[in-house]
């Protein structure tokens, strides 16, 4: 074999040396971060795209739920109605009242015990035990639906209890009674 002989004088190979030297300066001081700024647009256009793709998937569906609200005569505000206690004799209606507003609900009754001893002597308000099963937003329609009887005077506790494909929510519910 034949060995190849070079024969570079010192300062050809310091001019070397010094090209490369600035080559590399240049490339770190002026492409590098041009490219990492690039990179960085990228990953934004990237970004922003996808979020116009689920605008204009979630479009129609926004459209639909506007059109809808505009369509509905929606009671916007919970009902408050002037709160007004109910005679003793009367206080049975309250029985008739809560299982039509259950039912409306979507909800089912377990049981439903007034507790007499605190309707005896001068007490203002009558206690009802109340047990329903059913989905959390149903229970949320019928205490709003609650909130509409004159003579409810408040639900002092409610307990919720998960089932295999419902809830159980246990009320104390006292109405006012004169």
């Amino acid at each position: 074999m034949n060995k190849i002989n070079l024969n570079i004088s010192k300062k050809s190979s310091l001019y070397f040396i010094i090209y490369v030297g600035i080559i590399v300066i240049i490339i770190l001081t002026m492409i590098l971060p041009l490219y990492l700024k690039t990179s960085g647009n990228v990953k934004e256009n990237e970004k922003i795209k996808y979020q116009i793709k689920e605008q204009k998937d979630l479009g129609p569906i926004y459209a639909t739920l506007v059109s809808e609200m505009n369509n509905k005569d929606l009671q916007l505000v919970l009902p408050n109605p002037e709160k007004k206690p109910v005679s003793r004799s009367e206080s049975i209606k309250f029985s008739d009242d809560f299982r039509a507003i259950v039912k409306k609900s979507g909800l089912i009754i377990v049981s439903f015990d007034p507790d007499l001893s605190t309707s005896t002597g001068s007490s203002t308000s009558f206690l009802h035990n109340i047990v329903i099963k059913g989905q959390p937003a149903d229970l949320r329609k019928m205490i709003v639906g609650l909130g509409t009887i004159p003579y409810m005077d408040r639900i002092e506790e409610i307990s919720c209890q998960q089932g295999t494909d419902y809830m159980e929510f246990k009320m104390k519910v006292w109405i006012a009674i004169k």
